[in-house]
């Protein structure tokens, strides 16, 4: 049974940091790509980040969020610096049926496996 949990999110203020984590099990993490998405209220899911052997980053998020994996432990991280107040949302974790990141990364319909959420609020 595959499944993805995320977990770290919290209350920071803005300038402040935050590791998020998927925790995933029933498949094996190296043979596929896990995208983390996030959805503010009001607005679509948006798709940030992509982890297989390279990484991907959306613009918005670029410089300032590192994706990384550990296999051994079935772990893909988001360490998120410098956050905005525009960085508050539900942040997810999701598995592409695919080792491939490609670029179509952002495209939600390209990923077939989601943990629930956990909520970043970005706020002084």
């Amino acid at each position: 049974q595959v499944q993805l949990v995320e977990s770290g999110g919290g209350l920071v203020q803005p300038g402040g940091s935050l590791r998020l984590s998927c925790t995933t099990s029933g498949f094996a993490l190296y043979d596929y790509a896990i995208g983390w998405f996030r959805q503010a209220p009001g607005k679509e899911r948006e798709g940030i980040s992509c982890i297989n052997s390279i990484t991907y980053y959306s613009d918005s998020v670029k410089g300032r969020f590192t994706i990384s994996k550990d296999n051994a432990k079935n772990t893909v991280y988001l360490q998120m610096n410098a956050l905005k107040p525009e960085d508050t949302a539900v942040y997810y974790c999701a598995r592409r049926n695919t080792y491939y990141c490609s670029t179509d990364y952002r495209s939600v319909s390209e990923y077939n496996y989601w943990g629930p959420g956990t909520q970043v609020t970005v706020s002084s």
